[in-house]
């Protein structure tokens, strides 16, 4: 007798609670919330990791591959290669820093507007509007990101070519490592916005073959014509 009585009072003072049917059609529902990513919010800072990178891999290997055409010195191709790597990091910072502001002001001035029509309105969007602040682009972050990256990809062929003395290994080196280096771009840009890897990829490579293909076949046509 006395066990169930003990039994009960425990029961009573400590209710289990019972799983509904609504909780179990919630819990699903949250699983699939956690899942859930808006792979649009990485567009800002993926496209200028991914922009910069390709542009500086693309530009300065192509302008080492042009004046590799005409020059078979190992400092002259250095050097253009270099002056590419500090030029292209500094226009991308300066252009992306411009960019990157003009599109503050633009949603500065729509949250100001926003803010003038509210006054005369009983609404608590105190919460609303620090998290619309922390909203707002950075063009120094997005200045320093742009140029971090033209910077990382202008490094492939720099290193590339600079160990090799044989004028055609040279060349061969910076053709093959920024071919790989394309490759991992393209592949990369595709997987952190889930896109097609595979389209991703061949577009990033046929697009850095052609401009390096078309810059040394142009100054290699104008080298030899005695211009």
């Amino acid at each position: 007798m006395a066990p169930n009585s003990q039994a009960s009072l425990n029961e009573g003072k400590y209710p289990i609670p019972a799983m509904t049917n609504l909780d179990l059609e919630h819990q699903p529902t949250q699983d699939l919330d956690n899942d859930d990513f808006d792979y649009s919010k990485r567009s800002q800072w993926l496209r200028a990791a991914v922009l910069g990178a390709n542009d500086g891999l693309i530009s300065t290997a192509s302008l080492m591959m042009g004046v590799g055409a005409v020059k078979q010195d190992i400092k002259a191709m250095i050097l253009t290669g270099f002056a590419g790597l500090v030029a292209g990091a500094c226009s991308m910072a300066i252009g992306e820093f411009v960019s990157v502001y003009s599109q503050l002001d633009i949603e500065v001035a729509q949250m100001k507007r926003d803010n003038m029509n509210k006054q005369n309105s009983p609404v608590a969007g105190g919460d609303e509007e620090e998290e619309e602040k922390e909203n707002l682009p950075n063009p120094l972050q997005a200045a320093a990101a742009s140029a971090l990256a033209f910077s990382v990809g202008a490094m492939v062929p720099l290193l590339a070519a600079s160990f090799i003395r044989e004028y055609r290994a040279r060349l061969g080196a910076v053709a093959a490592a920024v071919t790989l280096a394309l490759l991992v771009f393209g592949w990369l840009g595709g997987a952190l916005g889930k896109t097609p890897v595979i389209r991703s990829t061949v577009r990033v490579l046929v697009g850095g073959w052609l401009a390096m293909a078309i810059t040394f076949g142009l100054t290699k046509l104008i080298g030899s014509s005695g211009l």
